[in-house]
């Protein structure tokens, strides 16, 4: 009876697929892939495409019985996939076969995809998101980092070859007091008419030709003075912002490295709460499983202990880029993980965080290089203008000398050699562009000299707001530590006499969960305040100039 039900079902299946591939629709489907002028090869691919659309219907169907007779009446109808298959459409002009010859075909593609009941599943390619592991790990603590940040810090570097150009215009504008020396070979020749000192035009044909060192020097001696002494303050201002560079990385490095300390403890924090939830949660398992608990508490206990472990990847991710930035601020090889010897952040004391602002303003104002890089940038304007103003009243004196050996004569004569010299030295003033009467040039030196010495302005108030900046910070720092640490007494404590309800079987599990939210929250909060801590002492120190080397 069960073997006729079936073979009812599948003769069903047959003519609900037989009468769906005989609908024209479908045929006009396919012609409008081909276009109106086509050759043979091209009908031929319409005809094709017209089978295939035949054959997807046969199949459709019958993929959807999924009963394995298929097979059966696939071996029934062989020898007509034979007759249907045998031979080339264009080598016979034949018309398509009709659909009904890719029934067996279509069974037979049914009853194979019957068999695999199971979906092929393809694992998926890993995401790009995921990290990947580093190549090493390197163990680094805050002095190393400090030393490395001004040796290898770019920055520092540049500020350096700025003050290596700086020297060398130096340099270059001393030897502006010397004459140049030009040895070297001279030949004149002149052929024809030429007039004597009597005034006669008289044809001539000589020659002369020297050999010996020329000495020629034009000394503009009031731009050479100015420039001079204002190359001086130019090097002062870029030796002072070496320094503020150096002051700078060191910054930089420090906070850092804070930042990584941070990130790391935050890691501990983490990993400690997933640890709290998750043997949290295996306790209200067995209370379920016992039906001592109800089910909703273990899927609010799974909730936060995938929360928690959310909280660790974030953070663990916090610490690969934390290691990155500080390899980069550092100039180190990024691949390489940097990890902090400290195992816990600990609090520094660097200032003291009741000192006076009016000292801390007043030893700003006199130890920071900027402020001493932009007083000598303001001293090289002044000098520049004075050049422009007094530096055209002060002659220019040029000098010529040659000694050496003269030779030549007319054409036709011996030539005559001997000893030479010519001396020639001149003094004068230049009147108009670049000298005298210049305005354009003197006010655009005012002008340039009135920039730099409001910028030295605007740089004092600026250094005054960050020192108030930094210490209103570094105060406020102290005090959020200290509300963190009483938190995470308090937390503790709350977690504690949670844990001890919950032994008694008179607490929720709500309460533990928020009492492990709370410690934890507490616990970050914590390291973010003893972080920014240790970052304003050291923003303190550059702000009032406490960093200096010198």
């Amino acid at each position: 009876m069960r073997v006729e039900l079936a073979l009812l079902s599948v003769a069903q299946t047959f003519l609900s697929a037989v009468s769906q591939a005989f609908q024209p629709a479908d045929r006009s489907n396919a012609v409008r892939r081909i276009p109106r002028s086509v050759s043979t090869a091209d009908k031929n691919v319409g005809d094709t495409a017209d089978w295939k659309v035949c054959a997807t219907r046969l199949s459709s169907p019958i993929k959807t019985s999924c009963a394995p007779w298929c097979l059966l009446v696939s071996a029934f109808f062989s020898f007509r996939i034979r007759i249907c298959f045998g031979f080339r459409i264009s080598d016979f002009g034949f018309t398509p076969p009709s659909p009904f010859c890719l029934l067996p075909f279509a069974a037979l593609l049914g009853g194979l995809d019957c068999l695999a009941e199971d979906p092929i599943t393809v694992p998926a390619r890993a995401s790009s998101s995921t990290n990947s592991s580093t190549n090493s790990v390197s163990l680094i603590d805050l002095p190393t980092a400090l030393r490395l940040a001004g040796v290898q810090n770019l920055d520092i570097q540049i500020a350096r070859q700025r003050l290596a150009e700086a020297r060398a215009n130096q340099e270059s504008a001393v030897w502006q007091f010397f004459p140049a020396i030009t040895p070297g070979v001279s030949y004149r020749r002149h052929d024809n008419l030429i007039q004597d000192v009597d005034g006669n035009v008289i044809p001539v044909h000589k020659e002369a030709y020297a050999v010996g060192p020329y000495l020629s020097g034009q000394l503009e001696l009031g731009d050479a003075i100015y420039r001079n002494l204002a190359s001086r303050q130019l090097v002062k201002a870029a030796d002072f912002a070496l320094e503020s560079e150096r002051q700078t990385a060191i910054v930089a490095a420090a906070q850092g490295y804070f930042d990584l300390v941070k990130a790391r403890s935050s890691v501990g924090v983490a990993r400690e709460a997933v640890g709290i939830s998750t043997n949290y949660s295996a306790q209200v398992e067995q209370a379920v499983g016992a039906g001592i608990a109800f089910k909703g508490d273990l899927l609010r206990v799974q909730v936060q202990t995938e929360r928690d472990r959310l909280i660790l990847r974030q953070a663990q991710e916090q610490q690969r880029v934390a290691a990155a930035r500080l390899a980069q601020s550092l100039h180190l090889d990024p691949t390489v993980e940097l990890v902090p010897l400290d195992d816990e952040a600990v609090p520094l004391s660097l200032i003291a965080t009741n000192a006076s602002l009016g000292s801390l303003v007043a030893q700003a104002l006199v130890s920071r290089p900027e402020l001493q890089e932009s007083r000598a940038l303001t001293e090289a304007a002044r000098q520049a203008k004075k050049g422009a103003r007094y530096g055209p009243l002060i002659p220019s004196v040029g000098a010529q000398v040659f000694a050496g050996g003269l030779g030549g004569g007319k054409e036709g004569s011996p030539s005559t050699f001997g000893e030479s010299e010519d001396y020639l030295v001149t003094l004068g003033w230049r009147i108009g562009p670049g000298g005298l009467f210049d305005r354009g040039r003197i006010r655009a030196a005012e002008s340039r000299y009135q920039i730099a010495d409001l910028s030295r302005v605007k740089l004092l108030d600026e250094i005054t707001r960050q020192v108030i900046e930094s210490q209103t910070r570094l105060q406020s720092q102290a005090d959020q530590m200290d509300t963190a640490r009483r938190a995470i007494q308090a937390a503790q404590e709350t977690l504690r006499l949670t844990q001890a309800r919950k032994e008694f079987a008179v607490g929720v599990v709500l309460e533990t969960i928020q009492a492990e939210q709370d410690l934890t929250r507490a616990r970050l909060d914590f390291l973010n305040a003893l972080a920014e801590y240790n970052k304003a002492q050291y923003a303190l120190q550059k702000a009032i100039g406490g960093l200096s080397s010198k």
